[in-house]
């Protein structure tokens, strides 16, 4: 897929639908690059984490994040950029992240609301380093993201794993007070001419922006955004997502992977105001990872939220 050739199928046509098509054409072939500009390799190079996306062996898609002082992540030049950190054994994706692998990372920074968005594969793997290759690289804006401040989780290492396959009342609990989570999407055609791999993007809102209509099924609403729609357009044509709620609290992290689609106000009634469609998400896998967060992050500051914008 070619910078000036963006968008996919799945895109192309929640664009339209939304209206922005028009625009999509012009902004597309100027905000997405098939490298990194200078300023990206720079804030990924100061970040304490970074959060993935990646498809474990049996074809599920799962949603993660990784950890180091600044400085883990380094970017040799604009196409590379190397992680030099171990995946926990009890992670999901902890077999996956093989050489020739699509993965998706989204770089965010909490305290600063800023966040950078790539595509790439990964070309080498070992104990203690990924290396990738970026397919595409684009910023997103900092809407509905809450800005938190970072502090050590003492317990971080404390690991125990619990694998699940519907919520139970305190992960029911977490997720319909939670005000931040990641998912992971995926678009390939069937030549992979056009095979984009993976995107990992960010959705927050107030906590309990999210609706839970059972034990399997969560109903997340889409804000507007930058109307680019990838999260859409891939589960337009492939409704496999993987989802991150991370505990800042106590410093677990939830990972999920199942199914989603879209579903518009122009073709059922919303539980959501001032939205036009949202995301049906039915859970098929899911692991709790205790302790798992090295960081914990206190301090909300709802005051930039406004999806109305």
């Amino acid at each position: 897929m070619t910078p000036s050739a963006p968008w996919h199928p799945g895109e192309i046509a929640a664009q339209k639908r939304a209206g922005s098509f028009e625009q999509m054409q012009l902004i597309g072939p100027r905000a997405m690059r098939d490298r990194m500009p200078d300023q990206h390799r720079e804030f990924f190079s100061q970040l304490p984490l970074i959060v993935l996306g990646a498809e474990d062996p049996t074809g599920h898609l799962w949603a993660t994040a990784l950890f180091g002082d600044p400085g883990f992540i380094q970017s040799p030049d604009a196409v590379t950029l190397l992680i030099h950190s171990q995946v926990n054994r009890h992670d999901p994706l902890a077999d996956a992240l093989q050489a020739g692998h699509d993965i998706g990372l989204l770089g965010i920074e909490l305290e600063t609301r800023r966040r950078n968005r790539l595509n790439a594969t990964i070309t080498a793997h070992t104990t203690d380093q990924i290396a990738l290759r970026v397919k595409q690289s684009f910023g997103n804006c900092p809407k509905y993201i809450q800005v938190r401040q970072r502090a050590l989780n003492p317990a971080y290492g404390d690991f125990s794993a619990i694998d699940f396959t519907q919520l139970n009342t305190e992960l029911a609990g977490f997720i319909g007070t939670s005000d931040t989570f990641f998912i992971a999407s995926q678009y390939r055609d069937a030549s992979r001419q056009n095979n984009r791999g993976i995107d990992l993007s960010h959705r927050g809102g107030r906590p309990g922006f999210i609706k839970l209509s059972d034990d399997r099924t969560l109903l997340i609403p889409d804000y507007a955004g930058n109307n680019f729609f990838n999260t859409v357009g891939n589960l337009t044509v492939n409704p496999q997502a993987g989802l991150l709620f991370p505990d800042f609290r106590r410093g677990d992290m939830i990972h999920m992977s199942g199914r989603a689609e879209i579903v518009w106000r122009d073709s059922e009634t919303l539980p959501f105001e001032g939205v036009e469609r949202m995301i049906r998400f039915t859970l098929q896998q899911g692991r709790l990872v205790t302790h798992s967060l090295p960081y914990l992050y206190s301090g909300v500051d709802y005051s930039p939220f406004n999806p109305a914008v």
